[in-house]
């Protein structure tokens, strides 16, 4: 099961993203404050490794970071997600899946990938619309293929078919998302979801 986020900010940004009268850029602006709250919590269990410091008053032992981060955005409503990473994570790593859904049959079609290197890294994928689960399940794949072991998926809305599916795939990668919604329609829209958000990022509608 996901962990879904239990935030009075979470429910209150995810309400902008909803509302059909939201405009592009008060968009990208709640998405950005709900990535924040989102990538918080999918790092939240990240290991720790002890640090010496000197405060302007005395030596102490502070806390960093064990492992780096890599953020792997699935283009192209991935990217309304990156920049609240970075801003948490500046010395992230980035890697972009390009993938993009047929519209018969929702299946993922491949048009570009490219990965730092993974295998050491607390790996986020930013997929902010899980429906199918058929692009997540995709570059989950592609990140593992490449050597990603310690892999969270950031979603900002989950359909239940896409989470079944992502359980079955890959029981190994965690689930991380905003809210989980009804179901999906003849379309494969997520309901009652927010519509589509890359047109809604980028103005494309």
């Amino acid at each position: 099961m996901p962990t879904v986020l239990d935030h009075p900010l979470a429910a209150h940004n995810l309400t902008i993203l909803r509302d059909r009268t939201t405009s592009s850029p008060d968009f990208r602006q709640a998405a950005r404050r709900l990535a924040h709250l989102l990538v918080a919590e999918a790092t939240c269990d990240m290991s720790l490794e002890d640090v010496e410091i000197e405060t302007p008053l005395e030596a102490t032992t502070g806390k960093r970071l064990a492992k780096p981060v890599v953020l792997v955005s699935v283009l192209r409503a991935g990217l309304g997600l990156i920049d609240a990473a970075l801003e948490l994570f500046p010395d992230a790593r980035i890697g972009y899946a390009g993938v993009q859904r047929s519209e018969d049959t929702a299946e993922p079609l491949e048009y570009y990938t490219k990965f730092p290197h993974l295998d050491d890294a607390r790996v986020l994928i930013l997929e902010p619309m899980l429906a199918t689960g058929g692009s997540l399940q995709w570059a989950a794949s592609k990140v593992a293929e490449q050597g990603a072991t310690d892999v969270t998926a950031v979603c900002v809305v989950a359909a239940p078919a896409g989470i079944e599916h992502m359980s079955r795939a890959h029981p190994d990668v965690r689930l991380v998302t905003a809210a989980v919604d009804r179901s999906l329609d003849e379309n494969f829209y997520i309901r009652p979801g927010l519509g589509d958000m890359g047109d809604r990022l980028f103005g494309t509608e």
